[in-house]
């Protein structure tokens, strides 16, 4: 036992004493894991032979690509051949000392390897188990392969997500395997809370498809209660072009919209009786919006929201990631952290909302492919000799560096 799981939890660390086994790759399960890393956890990252593909998912950096460091921080990696008897007979014997185990494998494959939940609770009847998958463990899409892009298509968001081009678009960027990562964090709390009453743990199901529906909120039932493809929510909120910029302009309720129109000096817009509601400005967006846009490009952006922001108006900049992490605000908050990480250099990720103290900041760079096997052995129990001949058969494969 290391000495984190003697460790008694704090309110920075609600997890300390706690261990994570994460077979999962890419974003989804490994950021599920980071989280409860986040919060305490001891997380030991098992990767095959090749390493977690989001490894050379992107510009490589060393054994990194972006994905992989951000979302493997606070972990420990031990690199496993499972196609190995010996290399199974490992994963059970980890999993028996573990509190939590998240796997990615396509429905099936892990029963099949032996360490499916039926298999390992028998052993260890505290465990908590979570599968994550593209569409769930049953169902008649349960063995389609799934993916970030798949799961939006879907779930419908690539539906109400239209261009001006008026194209359904993906999301630019890995929003249902961030969604389905916090979702499965969730789901493990409180199964965690339930353990310690019930005393048993559990098999959790999360999926890709079903978590990017789930994110969509309130959009299944609009689409049924309207009949059909719902009205805009709030015209004229969007994305508005001006002389050196983009802004975002929302409004939420009527007096806001009545305020947008003095503070750009078309009051002539706010007495028109075809924009007079929100229902009626969604059935006009079109022509409204096309005035809007026009006006908006006859002023900076530091200009139009110093005039929106005086009339209570809701309406920011529209800024990139990398704007983000230098914005003033952002740096005040601490809003972002930062890890230097072997072989690439500073890693920057957005602070997780909630955390109580400087966990996040203390948390271990994302290692190098088996960069902890040895270590990870030593404390599950292996003599250095057993580890030597484990590592020269090519059943566990270390790396020289820590990432």
């Amino acid at each position: 036992m290391t000495a984190k799981r003697k460790m008694s939890p704090t309110h920075e660390a609600p997890y300390r004493g706690l261990r994570v086994l994460d077979f999962g790759q890419g974003i989804a399960s490994p950021y599920c894991a980071m989280l409860l890393g986040v919060y305490g956890a001891e997380v030991i990252k098992v990767e095959p032979p090749e390493g977690d593909w989001s490894r050379y998912l992107g510009t490589t950096y060393g054994s990194h690509t972006a994905l992989s460091a951000v979302y493997n921080r606070g972990k420990r990696s031990l690199c496993l051949d499972l196609k190995h008897a010996e290399g199974i007979a490992i994963a059970k014997r980890l999993a028996v000392e573990s509190d939590v185990l998240i796997e990615g494998f396509r429905p099936g494959v892990a029963a099949r390897l032996g360490i499916g939940y039926e298999e390992l609770s028998r052993d260890n009847p505290g465990l908590i188990y979570l599968s994550i998958s593209g569409f769930g463990q049953d169902g008649p899409y349960s063995k389609r392969p799934g993916s970030d892009s798949v799961a939006q298509a879907f779930s419908g968001l690539v539906s109400v997500n239209l261009g001006n081009d008026k194209v359904p678009h993906r999301v630019g960027h890995t929003i249902s395997d961030v969604a389905t990562g916090v979702y499965a964090f969730q789901a493990i709390a409180t199964a965690l809370f339930a353990r310690a009453t019930v005393g048993t743990g559990r098999w959790i199901d999360v999926n890709l498809a079903q978590s990017t529906a789930a994110l969509l909120g309130h959009k299944a039932a609009e689409h049924v209660l309207e009949g059909g493809a719902p009205r805009a929510l709030n015209v004229p909120a969007g994305s508005y072009q001006t002389r050196d910029g983009w802004i975002m302009v929302t409004l939420v309720n009527e007096a806001q919209y009545k305020r947008l129109c003095t503070a750009i000096e078309r009051e002539d817009l706010a007495g028109d009786p075809r924009y007079q509601d929100f229902a009626r400005r969604a059935d006009s967006a079109d022509i409204l919006m096309a005035q809007l846009r026009e006006v908006f490009l006859t002023e900076t952006s530091e200009t139009w929201l110093g005039r929106l922001h005086a009339a209570d108006v809701i309406a920011e900049r529209i800024l990139t990631p990398g704007d983000w992490l230098h914005n003033t605000h952002v740096e005040a908050t601490r809003g972002a952290v930062c890890q230097d990480t072997p072989g690439i250099g500073k890693v920057y990720a957005a602070r997780t909302p909630g955390i109580a103290g400087p966990s996040e900041d203390d948390l271990c760079p994302a290692p190098d492919i088996g960069a902890d096997g040895r270590e990870v052995l030593l404390d599950a129990g292996f003599d250095a000799d057993a580890i030597e001949r484990l590592i020269s058969a090519g059943i566990v494969r270390t790396s020289a560096r820590r990432a």
